[in-house]
């Protein structure tokens, strides 16, 4: 007898999921290839190709390799929308190599990026922080739906999620204001999910193909993609399939 295999929900592709990443976070940390200190950025904006910006202090160790150290790597992490006990869902490194920026550009750069962004840390060049640039020669995702080596192309190429920017506030407010509704969601997981005693359902993501969560019980965590009926690109849409996963097709969205 053939044996059955499990079809894994549809998602987002590695460079959308990817994408996403770049464009929401915060927190990053660029790592020296010959082991020098790891540096943390002050601030940082990554472009569709990879290629990024950082600010950083003036005094990091670093900048003294700028053009002399054949790579660095920059760790994007991308956090849950809640406080999870595993609170990182996902990795992005941008392998490249870094370059100095002269003052005049690095000020005009800064500007371009203030209208986009603000950000303090901007302000913060040429008064004790150094703007430096980041040429991407690979990318490396890895996250629950796997891991998956990009070309700078690969990202340039792909358009980032169109619940990239909102899923965080959505499903933070879901789970502060509406904790009733993901024990509903029960019912679509795995019985051996479904069954474990002391089983808590958290708010993991949320995208165009499908909602993600964080399954806790005891000391395990367990990441579940659960599919919409088709794909979605608004917020009325995205309401409207929650809604539905949850079992109350016409009740008021939340």
């Amino acid at each position: 007898m053939g044996t059955t295999r499990l079809r894994r929900p549809p998602a987002p592709t590695a460079a959308e999921r990817a994408r996403g990443i770049a464009a929401r976070t915060t927190s990053a940390a660029a790592l020296v290839g010959t082991g020098a200190p790891i540096a943390r950025p002050l601030t940082q904006h990554v472009h569709a190709d990879g290629s990024a910006v950082l600010v950083l202090a003036g005094d990091e160790p670093v900048l003294e390799r700028v053009g002399l150290e054949p790579s660095v790597m920059l760790e994007l992490a991308d956090p849950a929308p809640v406080d999870l006990r595993e609170p990182v869902r996902g990795l992005l490194w941008i392998t490249g190599r870094l370059a100095a920026v002269d003052p005049a550009r690095a000020r005009r750069i800064a500007v371009g990026l203030v209208e986009r962004r603000p950000d303090p840390a901007l302000l913060e060049i040429g008064h004790g922080a150094v703007l430096v640039r980041l040429t991407p020669h690979s990318v490396v995702l890895s996250d629950a739906e796997g891991t998956a080596a990009l070309a700078p192309l690969d990202l340039a190429a792909a358009v980032p999620d169109p619940f990239c920017h909102h899923e965080h506030r959505w499903l933070r407010h879901l789970e502060q204001r509406h904790p009733e509704v993901f024990p509903a969601l029960l019912r679509h997981l795995p019985a051996a999910l479904r069954d474990a005693r002391d089983v808590r359902v958290r708010p993991l993501g949320a995208d165009r193909c499908g909602l993600r969560l964080r399954v806790e019980h005891g000391d395990a965590d367990h990441d579940v993609r659960i599919a919409w009926e088709h794909p979605i690109t608004t917020l009325e849409e995205l309401r409207t399939q929650f809604h539905r996963l949850v079992g109350c097709p016409a009740r008021r969205p939340v």
